[in-house]
């Protein structure tokens, strides 16, 4: 209302239009005080200030995409105590918000038919008690001014953490192989147990040069036996993380080589910055490294629901 009046107040007069809004002259004069002198400000509002300094910073920071609850558990990992209901407040003056998931995606996989296909080892129980149990693989379409380009993921179940990735103009094999080889030569050597491979009846991962490198490195592979998208639904949550952080606020997309930037990136971001409810609202990395530390109370994991990446 202070900006209001101070855009018509040439023309109208400050007591006139304060007859009309709900706010008394001396209130507004009291706030053109303290924006002339800060120092007069009471505290409540100098901390105001401050906070919302902070949390722009840390919704810029996280590509604007945290909405309030993110941005408070930020907020207290940085040792800033604010209540909750205090960054909502503000984040509404400021008229910031998080990103929102909207419309479920076109599936991009084409379901094998074969009759001989992997077992189902995963049987919708998306758990581990351990890094590199269990790997998740999926693929999924962006549409930019050159045609569509292609994006497959794989990830570590029990951190939730991107292990591998590639971005394709072709919806072939190897762009779910070449995500895979990534996979392997970054994650495998720390195996120390049996790992399982689960993913959908796409024909991409049931091509005989995918089944045959998961044989040669002594990886079990899984299919979903039911055939809808809760058979690879965790997978399918993180792609849906993807479309609506990336794809969807920051397109339109020119080319295949800017998806592939802004995939780069948010990857990184995701792996080591990305709070995640399951994880107790720590990033994949630090979730694992807590691990590794023998840091974790439990690694019982929480059955996957529909807002369980949130």
């Amino acid at each position: 209302m202070v900006a209001f009046i101070d855009d018509h107040r040439d023309t109208y007069g400050v007591e006139p239009i304060c007859e009309v809004l709900p706010i008394a002259p001396s209130t507004y004069y009291a706030a053109k005080r303290v924006e002339r002198e800060p120092a007069r400000a009471s505290a409540r509002i100098r901390r105001d200030a401050w906070l919302k300094d902070e949390i722009r910073r840390v919704w810029t920071e996280n590509f604007q995409v945290y909405g309030a609850r993110k941005v408070w558990h930020q907020l207290n990992r940085e040792e800033i105590h604010v209540a909750r209901c205090t960054v909502e407040r503000l984040m509404r003056e400021m008229g910031l918000q998080g990103a929102v998931r909207g419309r479920r995606f076109k599936v991009t996989t084409v379901r094998s038919e074969a009759g001989d296909r992997p077992l189902d080892l995963v049987d919708r129980n998306f758990r581990a008690r351990r890094p590199n149990e269990l790997w998740v693989s999926d693929l999924t379409y962006v549409a930019t001014w050159r045609g569509f380009v292609y994006v497959a993921f794989v990830i570590d179940v029990f951190a939730r953490r991107i292990v591998g990735w590639r971005v394709s103009s072709s919806l072939r094999s190897d762009l779910a192989l070449d995500a895979l080889e990534q996979a392997i030569c970054e994650r495998q050597t720390e195996a120390d147990g049996p790992l399982v491979h689960h993913s959908d009846r796409g024909v991409q991962y049931l091509s005989i040069r995918y089944t045959e490198r998961l044989a040669e490195a002594g990886i079990e592979p899984s299919v979903g036996s039911r055939g809808d998208s809760y058979d690879n639904a965790l997978a399918e949550s993180v792609i849906g993380l993807f479309k609506t952080e990336v794809i969807r606020r920051q397109g339109p997309w020119r080319s295949l080589e800017d998806v592939e930037f802004a995939t780069l990136e948010w990857v990184w971001w995701f792996n080591n910055h990305r709070l995640l409810e399951p994880l107790g609202h720590v990033p994949p990395a630090e979730y694992e490294e807590h691990f590794h530390r023998g840091l974790l109370a439990h690694t019982e994991q929480p059955a996957l629901t529909q807002n369980s990446l949130q």
